[in-house]
């Protein structure tokens, strides 16, 4: 994502273009903000920044999907000769990286699956599910605690100014596999709130609101979205222990945290 030909994510003309010009584009009191709209490339370290090229960075995107296949074809080939099954390596990635920090990200991606399939023989694209069905019985392994934060640990999501919302977090969880095993046959009316019930936990759960509140931005916002969902669970929790459900209420609910439709909080028990 650092090539000097992709584009530079912190030049926008939001901030660059004369304001009399930008004025109508940014925020009414006047205070600028990025607009999505950039015109340079990284360039390099301590000179002035280049015009963006889009046929350069498309060169550049294809050039690291070939780099990156082909390591990974030299990976696998090393790991099968020292395994006896087929190696699987995996590549998770935080997804804003794509198209967000790296703007070419979902173009490196398209080129990288395309050149799997056409250009070699070596590897095949495989979720791990798929990979476990082929090979059901694997040696158990026990991860360390690591993390991408500070210092490698879990320091950022757990220390001085956000540790009081585990044990409301912790609460919450127990309360979900209560009712998932409690209400597990449940349908229509009261299936819908579990399910709502489920997606406010996953909602509260969020590492991004522990994060924040670690960061010191927008401490206020991470504080009080982490109650609210929380307050969500908590007043599904009772509606539906008590039997006591108001449906526009609910719908509303369902309407504001729509994430995950496909939810089923039967996976709680």
């Amino acid at each position: 994502p650092g090539d000097f030909r992709y584009r530079e994510f912190y030049r926008d003309i939001g901030y660059d273009l004369p304001f009399e010009y930008i004025k109508d584009f940014i925020q009414s009191n006047g205070l600028r903000k990025n607009t999505g709209i950039k015109y340079y490339r990284i360039t390099g370290k301590d000179c002035p920044k280049e015009p963006y090229n889009p046929e350069a960075a498309m060169d550049a995107a294809g050039e690291h999907s070939g780099n990156f296949m082909f390591n990974r074809e030299k990976q696998i080939e090393y790991l099968a000769s020292v395994m006896d099954r087929p190696p699987i390596v995996v590549s998770p990635y935080d997804a804003e990286l794509f198209g967000h920090w790296w703007y070419e990200g979902p173009m490196f991606i398209e080129f990288l699956m395309r050149k799997i399939h056409f250009d070699q023989s070596t590897i095949e694209t495989i979720t791990p599910k798929e990979y476990l069905e082929r090979h059901p019985v694997n040696q158990i392994s026990m991860p360390s605690m690591s993390s991408w934060g500070a210092n490698g640990y879990g320091e950022v999501w757990l220390n001085g100014t956000n540790g009081w919302i585990y044990r409301h977090l912790h609460k919450a969880a127990e309360r979900m596999i209560e009712l998932a095993h409690d209400y597990y046959n449940e349908t229509g009316l009261y299936e819908r709130a579990l399910n709502q019930a489920a997606r406010e936990l996953l909602l509260a759960q969020s590492s991004d609101w522990a994060f924040i509140m670690h960061t010191g931005t927008m401490v206020e916002y991470a504080v009080n979205t982490t109650k609210l969902y929380l307050k969500r669970f908590t007043d599904l929790y009772y509606a539906i222990k008590n039997r006591d459900l108001n449906e526009e209420w609910l719908s509303k609910l369902e309407w504001r945290d729509d994430i995950f439709p496909e939810m089923d909080f039967r996976i709680y028990n």
